[in-house]
C-alpha cells in the first residue's frame, strides 16, 4: 500500500491540527500506531519509537470534544450504524486500519452492549507486508501444506504472517512449486482481511472467500459445511471450541493455518483449551515468533526443530 493511500483514511479521522502535525514531522510513512487520550498529548508510535504531538495551532492536548468528533467521523456520522463494531471495541477503516476504542462500558446481563463516552483512540496501521512468508515455504510446504500453528506474543507479526501464508496458498507458488488452492479465511476481528462492509480491504489473490465478523469456531463449521476450502485460516485460536473445529477441519481433509498466543512453544502448550491438539498432533509444524515484529525464533516439527 502506498503511504498516501495508506495516510488518506487515517487523515481523515484526525483533528486537523493533529494530522497536520503528523504530516510536518513527516511521520506518515512510518507510524505504526496513533493513540488519542482525552486530555494528554497525542502519541505517535513508529515502531522504533514514540513521541509526542506539538501542534503549532491550538490545543496541544486531545480535548472530550475532539473525542466526540472523532467518533463521528469514524462511524460516517451514524454512530448507531456501528453500534455492533463498537461494542466489540473497534471500527475498522478503509485500508485495513483498525481503531481501537476506549471508555465507558455499557453491560446488560454480563454482556457489553455498547461504550459509551470514548476518551481513548487507538489507531493501528494496517501494513500488508507481501512475502513475508517466502522463507517459511520450503518449511511448510511438502507436497502439500502443512497444518501450521503460528506462535508469538501480541504485536509480534502473527497476523501479518498468516494473511501472507493465506494469499500463498490461494495464488500458488513457484519455489516449491505449489497450485493455486481454495482458501477459507475466518476473520472474527477483521483482522486477517480488514473488511469494510464484507470486502475485504487486502489482495489475496482470486481464490479467498472471507467469513467476517464470525466467532471462530462457529465461522469454522460453516465455512466447513458450505465453502469446501482446501485450507481454512483462522486467526487466534483459544478456546475449547475453537480447537473442536479445528479438529472437524483436519478430519475432513482441510489443511489449517492458525495462530496463538505464547512467548514459546511451551506456552501455547500449557494453555489448557489448546491441549487437545497438541495431545492429537494436529499440527505438523509450528513458528515461533520473537518479541521482534515479524523475526521469527524457530520452525518445529512434532520430532524437533526444523530451523
Amino acid at each position: 500500500m502506498q503511504t498516501a493511500q495508506m495516510w488518506e483514511p487515517v487523515k481523515h479521522v484526525l483533528p486537523a491540527r493533529f494530522a497536520k502535525a503528523v504530516e510536518e514531522e513527516n511521520l506518515t510513512r512510518g507510524f505504526e500506531e496513533i493513540r488519542l487520550r482525552v486530555g494528554r498529548a497525542v502519541e505517535v508510535s513508529t515502531g522504533r519509537a514514540s513521541c509526542f504531538l506539538s501542534p503549532e495551532a491550538g490545543d496541544a492536548c486531545f480535548t472530550a470534544q475532539d473525542a466526540a468528533e472523532t467518533l463521528e467521523r469514524l462511524s460516517r456520522h451514524s454512530v448507531y450504524a456501528y453500534e455492533d463494531e463498537i461494542r466489540q471495541g473497534f471500527i475498522t477503516l478503509p485500508g485495513g486500519h483498525r481503531v481501537g476504542l476506549c471508555g465507558r462500558t455499557s453491560v446488560t446481563g454480563g454482556r457489553v452492549e455498547t461504550i459509551r463516552n470514548v476518551s481513548s483512540f487507538n489507531i493501528r496501521a494496517a501494513k500488508d507486508l507481501v512475502g513475508i512468508s517466502r522463507p517459511l515455504h520450503a518449511y511448510l510446504f511438502d507436497d502439500a501444506w502443512l497444518n501450521t500453528l503460528i506462535i508469538g506474543p501480541p504485536a509480534s507479526g502473527k497476523t501479518s504472517l498468516l494473511r501472507d501464508l493465506a494469499r500463498s496458498a490461494s495464488v500458488g507458488m513457484n519455489q516449491p512449486y505449489a497450485l493455486p488452492h481454495k482458501v477459507g479465511i475466518v476473520d472474527e476481528r477483521s483482522e486477517i482481511a480488514a473488511s469494510v462492509h464484507g470486502v475485504p480491504s487486502f489482495q489475496f489473490g482470486e481464490r479467498v472467500d472471507v467469513l467476517d465478523r464470525c466467532p471462530k469456531a462457529e465461522g469454522m463449521m460453516m465455512m466447513i459445511r458450505s465453502m469446501s476450502p482446501e485450507v481454512l485460516v483462522v486467526d487466534e485460536i483459544g478456546s475449547e471450541a475453537d480447537a473442536k473445529a479445528v479438529t472437524e477441519a483436519l478430519q475432513a481433509g482441510i489443511r489449517v493455518f492458525s495462530s496463538a498466543h505464547g512467548a514459546s512453544l511451551q506456552d501455547a502448550r500449557n494453555r489448557l483449551m489448546l491441549e487437545s491438539l497438541f495431545s492429537r498432533g494436529a499440527f505438523e509444524r509450528y513458528v515461533v515468533l520473537s518479541n521482534t515484529r515479524g523475526k521469527r525464533q524457530a520452525v518445529v516439527q512434532t520430532s524437533g526443530v526444523t530451523s
